[in-house]
């Protein structure tokens, strides 16, 4: 998951959102999604009416909420494409820049950011905070409920197996990621040495292989093309062969939220 660069909202934005909560008779905020992780909140928590732009990949085949995104209006992370939708709400994740952030502040526009998470209880603080600056509470804590029953499903699945995560380029996940929350939420005992992400050696790989294998990203359309990237050596396939592997799709992967759990989930329902 791609970490986002700084960018926290201002004051304006603040009074803006404390504005829009005022009262329950007030419609919901015009809002505009900068990047396709901010597009999947604005698309779980706005209604469709009040979503004045998602950005350019919405409907890609890696998106999460792609079928739903059909239909609505995509737009750049551009001050002109911003503020000629003229929305209240800006959502964003990596997209933008901070120059952007300022000029939508500077204009009374809330910025509202998708905070990098590394557990769940950070993807809750997400679903939260967006769902306050969008007048929709209700529908996260629904969303947040409904994660933690996930959670609560995937528990103890695996029994402490000793697991390693892998994508396509030969990377894995370590500690303080959420893919390592998610491998743990069902059980399993990550054996990726070292904190975030770090590149696998093959020769670790082939050398000393882990019982079992969660792979990530291999449906990936342009991973698809990637014969010589390290997750695709023949030997890594026959290691995959050999183990037992899961994989897990793109689509719930690239984004801090809480559709994460659907990981842990498909885990567990593997054992």
């Amino acid at each position: 998951m791609r970490a986002p660069s700084a960018w926290r909202g201002g004051a304006p934005g603040a009074a803006l959102v404390a504005a829009l909560l005022a009262g329950p008779a007030l419609a919901a905020p015009r809002v505009y999604a900068l990047d396709q992780c901010a597009d999947q909140y604005v698309l779980a928590l706005s209604p469709r009416r009040a979503i004045v732009g998602l950005s350019k990949r919405a409907d890609d085949p890696d998106a999460y909420s792609r079928t739903a995104a059909r239909g609505l209006p995509q737009g750049r992370a551009t001050t002109e494409a911003v503020l000629a939708a003229r929305p209240q709400v800006v959502v964003r994740y990596w997209g933008g820049d901070e120059r952007l952030a300022r000029t939508l502040e500077r204009r009374g526009i809330a910025v509202v950011r998708v905070e990098d998470a590394a557990d769940f209880d950070g993807v809750a603080a997400n679903v939260r905070r967006v769902a306050a600056a969008l007048g929709a509470r209700d529908r996260g804590e629904g969303i947040v409920a409904r994660m933690r029953s996930q959670l609560a499903a995937s528990r103890g699945a695996w029994q402490g197996q000793r697991a390693l995560y892998l994508t396509p380029g030969g990377y894995t996940a370590g500690h303080g990621t959420l893919i390592d929350a998610l491998m743990r939420a069902a059980g399993l005992d990550n054996i990726a040495a070292g904190p975030g992400f770090q590149a696998v050696p093959l020769e670790r790989l082939v050398l000393r292989p882990p019982a079992m294998l969660v792979e990530g990203f291999f449906d990936n359309t342009m991973a698809a093309f990637q014969r010589w990237s390290p997750g695709r050596h023949r030997l890594v396939r026959r290691l995959a062969r050999e183990r037992v592997t899961v994989a897990l799709p793109g689509t719930i992967l690239g984004c801090p939220a809480w559709f994460a759990a659907e990981g842990s989930l498909r885990l567990a329902r593997a054992r």
